[in-house]
Order: C-alpha cells, then sequence, then structure tokens
C-alpha cells in the first residue's frame, strides 16, 4: 500500500501539538467536571468542552454512525485501531446501541499510537466512501475482532473479505481526499484535548479513557433523561 509515510507523521505531530482545551491537569488528578466513576470505583477524568469545538464533531467527513436516527441522544466515541482498550470497547458499544435503541453512536479515528493505526484508518475512511458507512462499520468490528497488531495489509484483507477489491479500494485510501479526512478527525481530537484512546464526548463533556461497560450505560441513561453525562438532581 502506497502510503506517504512522511505525510502521515506530520500529520499526527500536528494533531499532537495541537493546542488542548482539555484541562488535563484536572482531569488526570480526578476533578473532573462531572462526579463520574468507572466501572472499577476509580474517578474518570473528563472536562465541558467548548460547544463551538463539540459541535464541528457532527460535521466531520467519514464519520461511523451506529444506531438511532435521532441526534437526542449522542455518544461519540474517538479511538484508534491499536488500541487495546478501544478492542474492548467494541463490542460493549455495539450491545448497547442494541440494548439502546435511542442511542445513535458516533465513530470517529484518533490514529495517534502507530503509522499502522493510520493506515488502517485511511482503508476505514476508503470503504466508507466506496460503500457507505454500514459497509465501514463492519469492517470496523471484524478489525479489532482480530487479535494483533492492525495496519495496512490487514485492513485490506478485511476489506476484501467483505467483498472490495485491493485494487478497488487501495487508489482511495491512497488519496488526498482520505488523507484528509483523516487529519481532520485526528486535529480535531486533539483540539478537543482527547489525549487517550478510546475517548469520548457526550453531553458537552470529554471523557477520558474507557470507563467500562456499566458505566458507559449510565452515562447513556444520563443522556437520555437530562441531556447530561450526569443527572445531579
Amino acid at each position: 500500500m502506497n502510503f506517504d509515510r512522511r505525510r502521515i507523521i506530520q500529520g499526527a505531530a500536528l494533531a499532537l501539538l495541537a493546542p488542548s482545551s482539555f484541562n488535563a491537569a484536572r482531569a488526570q488528578s480526578g476533578e473532573g467536571w462531572h462526579p463520574l466513576t468507572g466501572d472499577d470505583g476509580k474517578p474518570v477524568p473528563n472536562a465541558r468542552l467548548p460547544v463551538e469545538l463539540t459541535n464541528e464533531i457532527e460535521h466531520l467527513p467519514g464519520l461511523i454512525w451506529v444506531g438511532s436516527k435521532s441526534t437526542a441522544v449522542t455518544l461519540y466515541e474517538f479511538f484508534d485501531y491499536n488500541c487495546p482498550y478501544c478492542r474492548v470497547a467494541v463490542k460493549d458499544l455495539n450491545l448497547l446501541v442494541k440494548k439502546r435503541p435511542e442511542l445513535r453512536l458516533g465513530l470517529i479515528n484518533n490514529a495517534v499510537l502507530s503509522l499502522g493505526s493510520m493506515q488502517a484508518a485511511k482503508v476505514e475512511l476508503a470503504l466508507s466512501l466506496l460503500k457507505g458507512p454500514a459497509v465501514a462499520y463492519q469492517f470496523h468490528q471484524r478489525l479489532f475482532a482480530m487479535p494483533g497488531t492492525n495496519d495496512g495489509t490487514r485492513a485490506l484483507k478485511v476489506a476484501e473479505d467483505l467483498g472490495v477489491s485491493r485494487r478497488e479500494i487501495e487508489p482511495v485510501a491512497d488519496s488526498e481526499k482520505v488523507g484528509e479526512m483523516l487529519r481532520e478527525q485526528i486535529q480535531l481530537a486533539a483540539s478537543l484535548g482527547l489525549a487517550a484512546t478510546p475517548s469520548f464526548v457526550a453531553g458537552g463533556v470529554g471523557v477520558l479513557g474507557y470507563p467500562g461497560p456499566r458505566t458507559i450505560g449510565r452515562i447513556v441513561a444520563a443522556l437520555d433523561k437530562c441531556g447530561e453525562v450526569v443527572c445531579l438532581a
């Protein structure tokens, strides 16, 4: 796969150096915006995010939508195809979408862990352009179900298994259009301060890391009830 290694690495560097709106020091100390605890009982880093940035998520190119068509209960996940916690989260989130039909899940690449992560993300974005988000979501699930390190070669194999030939998808994955789509996703994640993978955005709040299936379920229930990550009243 003929990826422009220099351009990809430069894009990742820009993302990591972008100014963060997330109060990282406060979040990492456990003093989050909401009194949110994970399945392990530990505080979950979280912070209120600027609305002008969270509004941009909805319009990101290549975002995969799963679940409800309504925007009322929306959860965004920023993930990396080589993030072990993302691998755990993908099954839990799929079950949650089935359990809660009101949930609208948006999946966004934050491919910052390796060159292989960026290659896999490019294949996913190309697949979304060629076949639509439903097939891209099948790719998402299948690639995460594979043990080991994900890269362009493995991603192309999954795409072939879904009926899209390497000859068809590779030029699209290598295109400037897909490269720009990936850069926009990574750079917005960085601007939001979502330094961990996975990270979530819900109700205008950023949540760093994967807090576990029960906590994510509680967040979605709270979104449905009061529009916030935690209902205080």
